[in-house]
């Protein structure tokens, strides 16, 4: 599977807000292999670049849950109700493990919920395996 990974960029959007950890995420998806990320700082700019016919359909979205104008639940909310994007996998990557955030992830159809760690290289340990499951494991949607 790591051979599939050095042929094929595969498009990552990441829709966060926080400096810091979107350069952390970045290097962390680098060391996997051939990725082609784009980072966003909130869920308006993601629906921008997402309905915009020049950009490439990303083959994965990770999403942070609190930013500024459209925070991440309701980012969700409305790629999941719309029958372009609905398909396109979604993993919240988010401080919060409060329940209610947790289920209303779900609730608006995440693909999957994970805690930011604290640890820096537990950090990382995550993100590599969001990556290896959504871009080498999973079979994806093809793009339209």
């Amino acid at each position: 599977m790591a051979a599939a990974a050095a042929t094929r960029p595969y498009d990552v959007l990441l829709v966060e807000d926080d400096l810091a950890d979107a350069m952390l995420i970045q290097d962390a998806l680098a060391e996997r292999g051939t990725r082609n990320l784009t980072q966003v700082s909130d869920g308006v700019e993601a629906l921008e670049y997402l309905r915009d016919p020049n950009n490439e359909r990303p083959d994965l979205i990770v999403l942070d849950l609190n930013m500024p104008r459209m925070n991440g639940r309701e980012f969700l909310a409305v790629v999941k109700e719309d029958a372009d994007l609905r398909t396109i996998p979604v993993v919240v990557l988010t401080t919060s493990a409060a329940p209610d955030d947790v289920a209303g992830a779900y609730q608006h159809h995440a693909n999957a919920y994970v805690t930011k760690p604290v640890n820096l290289e537990d950090f990382e340990a995550a993100v590599r395996s969001i990556d290896a499951f959504y871009l080498d494991i999973a079979v994806k949607p093809p793009k339209e």
